[in-house]
């Protein structure tokens, strides 16, 4: 039996290790995709696929010739296009599909959250919450806030962006998580940061800035997820490798 799963995240990473350690009993092979805008690779003893399929016809293809027996969707959960082309392709192909998709966070006591649908609401949002912005959104986005030219970013990411971006004054951090509720406060404070803008990623990672912003009751504009595709999803690791289990076990 193969299985694919689209990667990216730390999320797919723990399945695979997961399901590597259950082979011995399964007669699986595990193939980790990763998009060609991922340029690090998950060393392990797997096979692992780098770059984009060719769209939707591209995705059935390799499906069908590879073959694949079970689809597994574990990519970041704003990584929509990808995610509703594997649910097409896999109800198109009449394959077993299971999406692995963290909770998203949900506001507490004391935080100051403004929700926003994408990233043009974001930006429009920050007009009237100061000019010292956390943007924690990754390398990918940032060509939607270079319109602010009075404003000064602190962009965090864990590659080098493009070149576009870099037309956004402010300072680019190279980093990669997980981050400390302690150490996020310190950063915030440190380049006197009024409001953060981060996605609604879920998830222990980065949720660290979520809590240094709530102590030092700053506004998070919380932008939100893109509509899921269909299907049959589960949140956590382990409810993914007992749904695996179960169709492995041919109780679906």
């Amino acid at each position: 039996m193969n299985i694919l799963i689209l990667g990216g995240t730390g999320d797919a990473l723990a399945l695979i290790k997961a399901l590597r350690e259950l082979t011995a009993s399964h007669p699986w092979i595990l193939v980790l995709s990763l998009a060609g805008r991922t340029r690090s690779q998950f060393p392990g003893d797997w096979q692992v696929r780098i770059g984009g399929f060719g769209g939707l016809e591209g995705l059935k293809h390799y499906l069908q010739t590879v073959p694949i027996h079970l689809l597994v969707d574990a990519t970041h959960p704003f990584a929509d296009q990808i995610s509703h082309q594997a649910w097409a392709a896999a109800d198109a192909l009449a394959m077993p599909y299971l999406r692995l998709t963290r909770s998203p966070w949900q506001p507490g006591a004391g935080d100051r959250w403004i929700e926003a649908a994408n990233h043009r609401e974001a930006a429009a949002q920050l007009l009237t919450l100061g000019r010292r912005i956390f943007l924690s959104i990754g390398r990918q986005d940032l060509a939607n806030y270079a319109h602010l030219k009075e404003f000064w970013f602190l962009m965090r990411m864990v590659e080098q962006p493009d070149a576009a971006a870099l037309l956004l004054p402010g300072f680019i951090l190279l980093e990669k998580g997980p981050f400390l509720a302690t150490s996020e406060r310190s950063l915030l404070e440190q380049y006197a940061i009024e409001a953060v803008v981060s996605k609604n990623s879920g998830g222990t990672a980065t949720y660290g800035k979520i809590i240094a912003a709530r102590e030092l009751q700053l506004p998070v504009v919380m932008i939100q997820r893109p509509s899921p595709p269909p299907g049959p999803s589960v949140a956590t690791v382990e409810e993914a490798i007992a749904w695996i289990l179960q169709w492995s076990n041919g109780q679906f």
